[in-house]
């Protein structure tokens, strides 16, 4: 083989190469997919998923579907305990898609050490767990253990924490840019940043579904968000006062949140289609906003005659609250007959 000259023929061959690539490019044909597995993860790697993402192109666009086979060769992670910060840094910060971690024995100091390398590479689920039973009288013992500051997970496009009553401290700045789904379970909040900052539209503009179920330390929760659908709120014991101004909630529930005080609320979600709220209700102090899309109610227990006229009356109170739609009692109670 002739190495030396053939200027001409380097030149023919690079215009017919180009030729090739343009009419590959006009048949819209899709030549990255064709690409081995871990040259597209270099690429992927490379690009970082660039943040904000732009606006999806069509399914149909070869791209698209490219960019989806991409997200699905990132690797995912699996850790029985929390990792030591070395195993999630390398030279190359490599993204990965999910992250598992069991959180069992967690310090509130290891879990501050490790989770900003892990907040700078997660790029899709992040899954931090203790799966112990947790007992009435550990709660205050976890809960004054300190507490934690939760990084800024800028990439990520779903959380779960179950810290089992760990002391968590909201980032009071940063913008979740990717997050859609937040699930939060007995978590202990401390200060300085508030939760209702967190998950606003400003900070999470993609949420679409929140849920805090068993949590301790919240009191004053005010919601402000133009993305939420669905929201849970279950079990937080200490609240006082909470504000939900979100236009697009479709399903609310508030279960069991006012137990040591007498509750203060302000609901407003027009297109609101389902509400569950099995909690004490005043309408003296309870405000609801117009609701014309509620068709189904959900209500606590309803204790059936003879001995329910006291205890059914915040039920009652609120089923005429909202006439004509559908109510769905949590539990109908036959307390037993006393005999004479």
């Amino acid at each position: 083989m002739e190495l030396g000259g053939g200027g001409g023929d380097s030149a023919a061959m690079s215009a017919r190469l180009s030729s090739d690539d343009a009419a590959a490019a006009a048949a819209g044909e899709d030549r990255l997919s064709t690409l081995p597995d871990d040259v597209l993860v270099l690429i992927l790697i490379l690009l970082k998923l660039s943040t904000p993402a732009p606006p999806p192109r069509p399914a149909s666009s070869p791209t698209a579907g490219a960019a989806s086979g991409l997200s699905a060769l990132l690797p995912v992670l699996h850790f029985t305990s929390p990792p030591e910060p070395h195993r999630l840094r390398d030279a190359h910060e490599v993204l990965v898609r999910a992250l598992f971690v069991g959180a069992d024995g967690a310090t509130p100091e290891s879990l501050a050490v490790w989770l900003p390398a892990a907040a700078r590479r997660v790029s899709g689920d992040l899954t931090l767990f203790s799966s112990g039973p947790v007992k009435d009288e550990d709660e205050e013992q976890a809960g004054q253990r300190g507490a934690f500051e939760f990084p800024c997970f800028e990439k990520a496009t779903s959380i779960s924490l179950d810290l089992a009553f760990q002391g968590l401290a909201v980032p009071p700045t940063g913008v979740f840019t990717r997050l859609t789904e937040l699930h939060l379970s007995h978590v202990w909040f401390h200060g300085p940043g508030e939760l209702g900052d967190a998950v606003s539209s400003r900070r999470c503009p993609c949420l679409q579904s929140l849920t805090v179920d068993n949590a301790r330390g919240l009191r004053d929760l005010s919601i402000h968000s133009e993305s939420l659908l669905v929201m849970v709120l279950r079990n937080l014991r200490s609240l006082s006062q909470l504000t939900v101004v979100v236009p697009a909630l479709k399903e609310l529930t508030v279960a069991s949140c006012f137990l040591e005080s007498r509750p203060v609320a302000n609901i407003s979600g027009p297109h609101l289609a389902n509400l569950d709220w099995t909690d004490q209700y005043d309408p003296s102090s309870v405000h609801f906003g117009k609701m014309e899309h509620l068709r189904c109610l959900g209500t606590s227990f309803y204790l059936v005659y003879p001995h329910g006229v006291i205890y059914n009356h915040s039920c009652l109170t609120l089923f005429q609250r909202f006439e004509g739609i559908i109510i769905k009692p949590q539990k109908l109670t036959y307390p037993p007959l006393q005999e004479a």
